[in-house]
């Protein structure tokens, strides 16, 4: 273009009176090796008043050169960025499956044991089959996400198993067996197993599925982050940095370190911002893993559900005449065709499985715990450790070499401070000219994200389902609008209270207004920071 050859004459003129100028071949062959074509690059140094990105001197670099090498330097540098976070990635998404895993064949062996533990109870075991499995298929269904009230699916759960064990000892109406279920708060015609089994089952499948969904969020949020586009300033920071130093004819100088360090810190400025968060999650993450191994631990609990089973309906067995007397009581006395004998306790049942699991299966979960938590420590620096990380590809790396650097102006010390991370320690950065007060809107939502499932992990700790109780809100009536999946369980009266509040169906319409009116502001103080 005529500019350019206007460029490429004055700049050979001030040559010309000053000695011969330097051959560009060795840039001249590295830009070709970049994708570009040499239409336009001179073929000798030429004066350099017209670059906008690099100091001015004597250059082998037109302006459309340096526009080019900009957008490369920024599309290699973002892609960097990505790689590191696909590298994340694929480590949170080993964790998840490892943990994933896991937890699933503690699932499987503990359903894999139905038969032995409760065959010898007979027909209540033998003719009830789909009852048992139905739990369990209603147990996995909550750990893969589906919207269940976990507390009313076990409540459920140990109504039907008085049904049937209750019609094995007599033939009651509907109407009759309503007025059972009504009554077996103050029966607990299966003792205190129920209650029992419920707290803990609660506990391992609500910090479980909370630490699977943690792991998601976490690889979500990476990649969302690492897929930000940088900055027009960011651009020529790295033009700077990255490709100056070969339109001077100092290919061979490397950034110095903390010159790099500026740049970066500056160009990650906003992805900084996710530390106080990230950190929160990781550690949050790390509470929910080591309580797996916390007595009772995970597999004692899910390989314990058919022993809490069997010791239950063994209750109900050894004490059906005081049962029924009761429950007579209660609920009137049955005439003739109504009645039944209780069964005889012919059969001897055998000793339930004990609330312990093998050496092996403990072994096993020490194990995964020590490797989840120790890959979790790993990542807990991600966001402010990521310009270290690049500068290491980029810069310097010896410390005798530090007056022998590209600074972003010659081969010499780099003298400015170093900045410290995210966006609000930038306003000083000599190498990055950031806006403080406008920060980056995707990378606040992510923030907000990690913030919310940390919650959700602290809830998970206590044994509260804040997805089910969040989703419920929004669900006018008895709580149970959750049913749109179709796994929801059947309604019944009088069923076991929810145990210190844990995974409540519903909250009141005020209560509800309230948490709207505490977390807005929250989102917008958030989003705006």
């Amino acid at each position: 273009s005529a500019p350019t050859t206007l460029f490429l004459f004055l700049g050979l003129m001030v040559l010309s009176l000053n000695g011969k100028a330097r051959s560009c071949s060795d840039l001249r062959q590295f830009y070709t090796g970049k994708g570009f074509t040499l239409n336009g690059v001179p073929r000798e140094e030429m004066s350099g008043e017209h670059l906008r990105m690099c100091p001015q001197g004597p250059t082998c670099c037109t302006g459309p050169m340096e526009d080019g090498l900009a957008r490369l330097g920024t599309q290699e540098t973002q892609d960097l960025i990505r790689e590191a976070g696909r590298s994340l990635q694929a480590a949170l998404n080993a964790l998840y499956r490892s943990f994933d895993s896991y937890f699933m064949d503690l699932h499987a062996k503990s359903e894999r044991s139905l038969p032995a533990t409760l065959s010898p109870l007979g027909a209540v075991y033998s003719q009830n089959m789909r009852l048992y499995t139905d739990l369990y298929a209603d147990l996995r269904r909550y750990y893969r996400g589906s919207a269940l009230n976990l507390d009313e699916t076990i409540s459920e759960f140990w109504f039907r198993l008085l049904e049937a064990a209750f019609k094995n000892a007599t033939s009651l109406s509907e109407e009759y067996l309503e007025c059972v279920a009504k009554q077996r708060e103050v029966l607990r015609p299966f003792g205190e197993a129920p209650r029992d089994m419920k707290a803990k089952v609660t506990r391992a499948f609500v910090t479980a599925r909370s630490f699977a969904q943690g792991l998601s969020v976490a690889g979500e949020v990476v990649k969302k982050v690492s897929q930000v586009t940088l900055s027009p300033e960011c651009e020529r920071a790295l033009m700077k940095l990255v490709y100056c130093p070969h339109c001077r004819g100092l290919a061979s100088v490397k950034p110095c370190p903390n010159y790099c360090s500026n740049v970066m810190k500056g160009c990650l400025a906003n992805q900084a911002d996710l530390d106080a968060e990230w950190q929160n999650l990781i550690d949050t993450l790390l509470q929910v893993a080591s309580s797996f191994s916390t007595e009772p631990s995970v597999d004692v609990v899910l390989s314990s559900i058919p022993a809490r089973i069997f010791e239950a309906v063994g209750y109900l067995q050894d004490s059906m005449d005081t049962f029924t007397a009761k429950v007579y009581q209660m609920c009137g006395t049955l005439d003739e065709s109504g009645t039944g004998s209780p069964p005889s306790q012919e059969q001897q049942r055998k000793k339930g499985a004990s609330l312990t699991a093998s050496p092996t299966a403990g072994l096993r979960l020490e194990m995964q715990v020590s490797d989840l938590s120790s890959k979790l420590r790993e990542m807990q620096q991600y966001w402010v450790q990521l310009p270290a990380a690049l500068c290491s590809k980029l810069a310097s790396s010896s410390s005798s070499s530090q007056d022998k650097c590209w600074n972003g102006m010659a081969k010499a010390r780099y003298l400015p401070e170093v900045m410290g991370d995210g966006l609000a320690n930038q306003i000083n950065n000599p190498e990055v000219d950031l806006d403080i007060t406008k920060p980056d809107m995707t990378i606040r939502q992510q923030i907000m994200q990690l913030k919310m499932m940390s919650n959700r992990l602290k809830n998970a700790l206590d044994g509260n389902d804040v997805d089910f109780q969040d989703a419920s809100d929004d669900i006018s009536g008895s709580g149970s609008g959750m049913c749109q999946t179709g796994h929801c369980a059947r309604s019944r009266p009088g069923g076991y209270p929810p145990d210190n509040n844990r995974v409540r169906a519903g909250t009141e319409p005020q209560s509800r207004l309230y948490r709207i009116l505490i977390l807005f502001p929250l989102a917008v103080l958030l989003l705006l920071r």
